[in-house]
């Protein structure tokens, strides 16, 4: 995997961890503020994410303060309404300054390490707009390396309607990456009661 020094400035990436959702399968919680194993989801995520990329923001819609104590940046979705993972790229997209922005859920604590230097080869290789994972044959479009200058076809995407993430990131060209020698790596915690697993 190469490391962040390897990547030359113009393709500096922005890491933002998408908290903005309702929790809702979580009964209306907070999800990124859930404890596992003594530490907050988005905790979890942060350390494994913010070695990997520049600069690390996070999208959250409520609990501000509790999302800034973290220590990075914090910012909201602009398309109100709870839009779902796109207005998170969106707003990610808005706020970041980096050519290249990657965004990951805050329920998957265990996301690969080296799942930037992937996403970002696969992409430099193939001149694609963007580049998602993949694993044991199942989509994870939410773990997404995009450019930002694709911040207009979303906003308009959004604007008209849209909201699934698959479907935008086909139209705009997505790579898959595999990634299916580590599919553990993107569990992701969707209940209560599954903050108590190992």
């Amino acid at each position: 995997m190469p490391t962040i020094a390897t990547i030359q400035p113009e393709a500096l990436i922005t890491g933002v961890i998408l908290a903005g959702g309702q929790g809702t399968r979580m009964g209306g919680v907070d999800k990124g503020l859930q404890l596992h194993a003594g530490k907050a989801l988005v905790r979890h995520v942060a350390e494994r994410l913010a070695p990997q990329v520049d600069q690390l923001m996070i999208n959250a819609n409520r609990n501000e303060a509790a999302y800034t104590a973290f220590g990075y940046p914090v910012f909201a979705d602009r398309i109100t309404g709870f839009a779902g993972p796109l207005a998170g790229l969106h707003a990610a997209l808005s706020a970041a300054s980096t050519p290249l922005v990657l965004t990951v859920p805050c329920d998957s604590p265990g996301l690969p390490l080296d799942l930037v230097g992937r996403l970002h080869d696969a992409q430099q290789s193939s001149h694609a707009n963007l580049a998602i994972a993949t694993a044991g044959g199942r989509l994870h479009p939410v773990f997404c390396l995009c450019r930002r200058s694709l911040l207009a076809q979303l906003e308009a995407y959004l604007l008209g309607g849209g909201r699934k993430v698959a479907a935008w990131c086909a139209d705009m060209g997505a790579i898959e990456v595999d990634f299916s020698d580590q599919c553990q790596a993107f569990d992701n915690f969707n209940t209560l009661g599954d903050l108590t697993r190992s």
